[in-house]
């Protein structure tokens, strides 16, 4: 009895060609996936011009930014500012189809006043965007260093302001079936040190998103976070943090100045400096994403923008906690 014996290359070649095709079939799938998803991103609405969006915190920054952006993109902008000279210099750089009025959000009273105006505004069709924007940073220090008043001032205005703004607004929300944006922060997904409630009120901000995002699901209403990294405001200036850095250094009991030593302090210090050459000036590249929530037919849940955010801290965020707290010290 004769037994064929199959040559070993042909063998080999045999299996070399499967694992060909398999490859080709795979990077197939992962070219339709990405052509799927660049298709997908990038249908936007129509109609855009019918549509209201409310904004607050519009004096500066991302705010301003975005208001600008969407007064040019033809939509009727409702811009909330905190003072009188940043709602004046907002009107001189807009069209008349942009409003604007005062709000502090940290006031339920100014708040209840905006709801209604943005009611008269907006009549039967209802809002289409909330984009919460308004918020604070400081003061900024390790928890030990702040008072129970140190963490209010942010959370009023981080937290408890965007959930009270939102509350007023979702009646006029769900009749649009429209969007809520809320800017949150890297800070939002990692704790640093020294964060104080600035990385509180966005893990608040975070937590508020996702069970607003559940619960306005059935009404066709969609809600979004943003996730800057590092940018060039008012709330990164290295200036002021310093400032404020000084100001509750000072104020430490002997006690705790000498526990933690001078070393520290000038440590701490040299970090806010540091922030300067992180700061990116591109404003665009958060209000892009912010546009992009309040126009495209299929918004994302959340945008990490930056790349602070897309290098550092979102990778950061899915490390085991250990390796993440060491690399973070190292920052």
């Amino acid at each position: 009895m004769h037994l064929h014996r199959i040559p070993v290359n042909q063998n080999h070649n045999s299996q070399g060609k499967k694992n060909a095709t398999m490859w080709f079939w795979l990077l197939v799938l992962v070219g339709f996936y990405f052509l799927f998803r660049w298709y997908w991103y990038r249908q936007i609405l129509q109609n855009l011009t019918d549509k209201y969006v409310l904004i607050t915190g519009c004096d500066t920054g991302f705010g301003n930014q975005l208001a600008r952006q969407l007064d040019g993109r033809g939509l009727r902008v409702l811009a909330a500012c905190l003072t009188q000279r940043g709602m004046e210099q907002l009107k001189e750089a807009t069209t008349q189809r942009l409003q604007t009025i005062i709000l502090d959000v940290t006031d339920t009273e100014s708040v209840t006043a905006a709801a209604n105006w943005v009611k008269q505004q907006v009549g039967d069709r209802g809002l289409w965007g909330l984009v919460n924007n308004a918020g604070i940073s400081l003061p900024l220090a390790p928890n030990e260093w702040l008072m129970k008043d140190d963490f209010l001032k942010i959370l009023n205005v981080n937290l408890l302001g965007l959930i009270d703004v939102t509350l007023s607004l979702l009646p006029l929300i769900r009749k649009a079936k429209g969007r809520i944006v809320n800017a949150s922060s890297m800070a939002g997904r990692i704790s640093y040190t020294g964060g104080g409630s600035y990385c509180i009120s966005k893990y608040g901000v975070e937590a508020f998103s996702d069970s607003l995002r559940r619960e306005l699901c059935s009404f066709g209403v969609k809600v979004c976070i943003i996730e800057p990294g590092t940018f060039k405001t008012f709330m990164t200036d290295p200036k002021h943090n310093e400032e404020s850095f000084q100001k509750i250094w000072n104020r430490l009991p002997a006690e705790a100045k000498e526990s933690y030593g001078q070393g520290f302090y000038i440590k701490y210090f040299k970090v806010i400096r540091n922030l300067e050459v992180m700061r990116n000036p591109k404003l665009t590249l958060v209000t892009d994403c912010m546009e992009h929530a309040l126009t495209a037919v299929h918004p994302l849940t959340r945008y990490s923008t930056g790349w602070v955010a897309k290098l550092i801290y979102v990778p950061f965020s899915y490390l085991p906690t250990a390796l993440a707290d060491f690399l973070m010290s190292l920052m």
